[in-house]
């Protein structure tokens, strides 16, 4: 199932050699770009740092908007940075070795109170056993953000695969939406600080983007990117290559309203799209292999305003317009064409945020967001369907309607500062309103067991969901928190804090969620941070599984089930059984579901060569959700309540267990020459009981029967990335990653105890016992890039004033001199996905009846190559 052409192999060994060979030509000046923050990661505008050498001063710089002081042809050495701004305490970094190339450096100032003696030596340990500091996380710069794909969807995949499962990304501290363009990310944090109360989710860890602040010109960026089929590999069950085309633009303006106050940034990217999806079953005259064709069109529009409004205080509204439309989807494997169908989605998004100090010891950050998001649904034909698992699925989708949703999100948090205690407040308020009429399955299914009673005309049941499926509702949900990080040492923090939460739909509302973290550096010379925590993190009862318990309530909607329906119709020519109407119910006793996680992790620098992390995590989940037919025939006795059919009880019952060692190579934490490499390996076993609150048991009266490993229980995971900035204007980057087999259930394809739910398996077979394939995937992009017109120069070229926290004024020491850069730059770039044209198998069959029984029926994209270009003004 293999598909490779020769100039694939061409390809991937021009790119190895180029990895190879030209990471070794170098530069020969250094530039050091220096970001200062307050403590709640928001950028410090016009802040002084200083560069010292042996205790001299070279040179001053003032930080713009986006926090940034620039330091440019400095000669290599050894060097310190001062760094001092109203209402901060000053802080000063020894021992920043510049040799030729880029370097960054990121510094947090501290709110200005009772200061803590620290020694020059102490600082590292200070530094790490800071809960938001720089241990246990990873940065991409802008400079390795502007090598990662292009495609704002394959950007958004590749910081995925980067952070690993379970990671959850904000955007300025917001939840959804659309990532900013490139052009606009000041840099991409993988951190790792789960316990902070503040958090809602459980997770192993998290993705902060941080747009660029304020500027005091104007700037922009335009980009096109165009593939089709000419380069790319063949999909893997595909009869033929099928024709392919992605048009994609982005264009993103950004500049002053009010120069030192008020900036504007907007970005718009859309894209015009089609691609073939194999179609690959197996109907009574024989193997059947096609390609469906499935257009889409993708339009993203964005708006935000940064006001400052004091030295410390700054302001921000944004607007997204989303929106996109899919057609010929529900199309491939073992659906047939006819199977299509189309969604449109429209999403809006109103965001406002205020952060800045009051007083001289507290910290405000406020957050508000409203989202209305539209979704309309429409099959390509009517009719009803035709399921024969594991062979052909034939008939309409049967999706008709569309859903309404506008949702509010409000978040404050307060920081308190004293001399040894971090103290941080907050609450998070989420409400939203609902209005459905999604219609699915209204003119009835029937499922087959197997080619031979398709023939035959003989279905095992018909199902249909009869009656108006209009709902409308609200739901709400709230937490507020309270933490303390204690600085018990300069080398020891301790974290501790207790989260209640609460939702309308469900009963208890006593959701108590405690909190315990440490930070231990034990080296006085701070190579060596042990990290660890506990805690308790509640889950919400999901709005849209609260929709289906008012939709098929037995009397809006209900669930019509005949088994051996005759054919075509189901009330004749067969040995049927109507089912009385069938309905979804909430248990009355229902909880709130939680996990209880722990974790343990060490990182450290051996050799100062590389930064090596390790972590365990343990998850134990507790009352998770899922289905259970109360209902359910009793072997020798029938239904217990034979007026009424299946009742799907949602109930809290469920159990989940998880374990996760996660292994980290990196590069030292500020590396020369322009080259980024990171590498994480993941070791896992997931095990849990349903995979969904609407997940039914293959026996209701023996749910831990169950039990097994979860749908997405890949025990193995490599992942990483290697940037590098090449001579001449060259750059190139490599994503990769591996993952071993997922699991796959197998089952007989026949409803063995009558419970009209066909996921009976073979005697002695667990779920999800067997195994599909490995997956592995390389992806990379070269790029050359050429800047011109006149320079631009930066800050730090003038002189300005000094002035001490608490203390005298001073003249500013002279400046060395430092270039600009230029206004405009042109860029070429290429770029691959699965590079290498790897098969990558997808779904397994493991229906026993199915002809393709144990074998792959699906496969991942094949090798896809993206031509483009970028032009920043």
């Amino acid at each position: 199932m293999r598909v490779d052409f020769p100039y694939s192999r061409a390809i991937g060994a021009l790119m190895a050699l180029l990895l190879m060979v030209l990471p070794s030509l170098g530069q020969t000046n250094a530039s050091l770009e220096v970001i200062v923050k307050d403590p709640s990661g928001a950028l410090i505008n016009k802040a002084q740092v200083q560069l010292l050498r042996n205790g001299k001063a070279q040179s001053l710089s003032s930080t713009n908007q986006r926090g940034e002081a620039r330091f440019n042809k400095v000669p290599p050495g050894s060097y310190q940075i001062h760094v001092e701004a109203p209402g901060f305490k000053a802080q000063d970094i020894d021992g920043v070795d510049l040799s030729s190339g880029s370097h960054q450096r990121e510094i947090t100032l501290e709110i200005d109170v009772i200061k803590v003696d620290v020694d020059v030596e102490d600082e590292a340990q200070v530094r790490n056993t800071d809960p938001n500091g720089p241990s246990f996380s990873n940065v991409l710069t802008a400079e390795q953000i502007a090598q990662l794909p292009d495609d704002p969807e394959e950007f958004e995949n590749a910081i995925n695969q980067l952070a690993g499962p379970g990671a959850q990304i904000r955007v300025n501290g917001f939840r959804g939406g659309k990532l900013p363009p490139k052009s606009q990310i000041r840099e991409i944090r993988f951190r790792m600080n789960p316990y902070a109360a503040e958090n809602h989710n459980a997770g192993f860890g998290f993705v902060d983007v941080t747009t660029k602040p304020g500027v005091n010109s104007w700037h922009g960026s335009f980009n096109f990117g165009f593939r089709d089929e000419s380069l790319n590999g063949r999909q893997v069950f595909a009869p033929f290559r099928g024709p392919e085309q992605q048009r994609r633009f982005g264009l993103s303006i950004d500049g002053p309203l009010w120069k030192n106050h008020t900036s504007l940034f907007l970005n718009a990217d859309g894209s015009l799209f089609f691609d073939a999806r194999p179609i690959f079953a197996t109907l009574p005259g024989g193997t059947f292999s096609d390609l469906a064709y499935r257009p889409s069109r993708r339009m993203n529009l964005d708006a935000r305003i940064e006001h400052v409004l004091t030295k410390t205080h700054t302001a921000r509204f944004q607007f997204q317009r989303n929106a996109g439309l899919q057609n010929n989807l529900g199309v491939g494997d073992f659906d047939l064409p006819s199977r299509g169908y189309s969604q449109d989605q429209t999403e809006y998004i109103a965001r406002l945020a205020d952060s800045g100090v009051f007083g001289k010891k507290f910290f405000n950050e406020v957050r508000l967001q409203a989202r209305w998001i539209t979704t309309e649904a429409r099959s390509v034909s009517p009719g009803q369907t035709i399921l024969v698992p594991g062979a052909f699925n034939d008939g309409s989708a049967q999706r008709s309607g569309g859903r309404r949703q506008l949702d509010f999100e409000l978040a404050d948090n307060v920081d308190y500062a004293l001399e040894k205690h971090g103290l941080r407040f907050g609450v998070q308020l989420e409400a939203g309103g609902y209005r459905s009429n999604e219609r699915t399955n209204p003119l009835g299914t029937f499922q087959f067991a197997d080619l031979d009673t398709f023939e035959a005309g003989l279905p095992a049941q018909y199902t249909q969901r009869i009656g108006d499926p209009t709902v409308q509702y609200r739901q709400y949900q709230f937490g507020w928190y309270v933490q303390d990080d204690y600085r018990v040492r300069k080398n020891l923090t301790i974290s501790y804090g207790v989260r209640h939460e609460l939702q309308n739909h469900v009963s208890g509302k006593f959701n108590i969620a405690p909190r315990l973290g440490f930070v231990w550096s034990p080296k006085k010379n701070g190579t060596i941070t042990v990290r660890g925590g506990a805690g308790i993190f509640y889950d919400w009862f999901t709005a849209q599984t609260y929709e289906q318990t008012l939709r098929v309530d037995g009397e809006r909607q209900l669930d019509l089930v005949v088994t051996n329906p005759g054919f075509p119709n189901p009330f004749s020519g067969g040995m049927q059984t109507v089912l009385p109407p069938s309905r979804i119910q909430t248990d009355p006793n229902l909880q709130i579901p939680y996990i209880i996680q722990s974790s343990i992790g060490v990182e450290t620098n051996p050799f100062k060569l590389f930064r090596l992390t390790t972590n365990y995590q343990y998850q134990r989940g507790v009352h998770l959700l899922h289905g259970r037919n109360l209902n359910a025939p009793v072997p020798g006795f029938g239904r217990p309540d034979p007026t009424v059919g299946n009742i799907t009880n949602i109930e809290s019952s469920a159990y989940q267990s998880g374990h996760r060692l996660m292994i980290g190579i990196g590069p030292p934490r500020f590396m020369a020459g322009g080259m980024f490499w990171n590498i994480n390996y993941l070791l896992m076993k997931n095990t849990n009981e349903a995979d969904s609150p609407f997940s039914l048991p293959s026996n209701n009266f023996n749910l831990r029967a169950d039990r097994g490993p979860a749908a997405n229980d890949m025990r193995h995971l490599i992942s990483g990335m290697l940037s590098k900035r090449l001579p001449m204007g060259f750059g190139i980057s490599t994503v990769f990653q591996a993952t071993s087999a997922l699991p796959y259930n197998i089952t007989t394809g026949f409803d063995d105890n009558g419970d009209t739910v066909i996921n009976d398996r073979p005697f002695g077979v667990g779920r999800n016992s067997a195994r599909g394939a490995a997956r592995w995937e390389i992806g990379s992009r070269l790029s050359w890039g050429k800047d011109f017109g006149p320079e631009q120069q930066q800050a730090g070229g003038t002189q300005v004033r000094m002035v001490r926290i608490g203390g005298s004024e001073g003249a500013a020491p002279p400046s060395i001199g430092m270039g600009g850069t230029k206004r405009y730059r042109l860029e070429f770039y290429a770029q691959a996905f699965n590079l290498l044209n790897h098969a990558n198998l997808g779904a397994f069959s493991g229906v026993q009846t199915s002809p393709f029984f144990g074998q792959a029926t699906s496969a991942q994209s094949p090798r896809r190559m993206e031509l483009g270009m970028r032009f920043n003004f």
